[in-house]
């Protein structure tokens, strides 16, 4: 059956991969980023609201969106902190105030934010404002599993490894990925694929008693 879905961060390596699982599922997606159709800036709640009021109902919304400014503890002043929290959390609420109602109505909703086994192992003090954000998401989707499951809706979050990507490749040696790899179960790097296929899994009818729940994509790095 085909589905309408939103994928935040959908011109990004895992979130262009959500994109293209959705749409071979047989979904119409429309991407939320910075740039494209439903261009929008993610830290601005206004401009949140209104982009959710053009694109209408929806039954799908992936968040994969994420700002990585970094700081450690010493280092970081509250406007980081409340940049990252308003595109990485903040966003994500909003879009679910305005886009639950209409999920409401027809019965049937997915929500899936895309979370970070860094969450349980953060690889850097500077990762402060990021793994916290991640592990706010995780909060989040488990307490609005049980009000929205009453209305057919899930809430789920998928917490990928470290993944090769045009900017985690640009961003780090490769000694990190090979030390990330090293840490895994499944000996090889991290596709986004390995993620956007199990988000594909999660919006479809086959995920629907499956909520509340964070699928670590990360090779078997981290045991949730």
């Amino acid at each position: 059956m085909q589905r309408t879905a939103v994928v935040t961060g959908g011109a990004g390596g895992i979130g262009g991969a959500i994109v293209r699982a959705l749409s071979q599922a047989g979904h119409e997606v429309a991407i939320l980023d910075r740039e494209g159709e439903f261009a929008v800036d993610l830290a601005e709640e206004s401009a949140v609201r209104e982009v959710a009021h053009r694109l209408g109902g929806r039954d799908i919304l992936v968040h994969a969106a994420a700002a990585f400014d970094r700081a450690s503890l010493a280092e970081l002043d509250l406007d980081t902190w409340r940049r990252v929290q308003a595109v990485n959390v903040e966003a994500a609420l909003v879009l679910c105030q305005e886009l639950t109602p209409a999920m409401i109505e027809r019965g049937f909703g997915r929500i899936i934010f895309i979370t970070s086994n860094t969450v349980w192992r953060p690889p850097f003090d500077d990762f402060l404002p990021y793994v916290a954000s991640k592990a706010t998401l995780m909060g989040i989707a488990r307490t609005l599993a049980k009000p929205l499951g009453a209305h057919g809706i899930t809430v789920n979050c998928v917490a990928p490894g470290l993944t090769r990507t045009p900017f985690t490749q640009a961003d780090l040696p490769d000694e990190v990925f090979e030390e990330a790899v090293a840490r895994q179960s499944v000996p090889r790097s991290l596709r986004p694929e390995d993620t956007a296929g199990v988000v594909a899994f999660l919006a479809s009818d086959a995920a629907a008693t499956v909520t509340g729940q964070t699928l670590c994509t990360d090779g078997g790095s981290v045991f949730a």
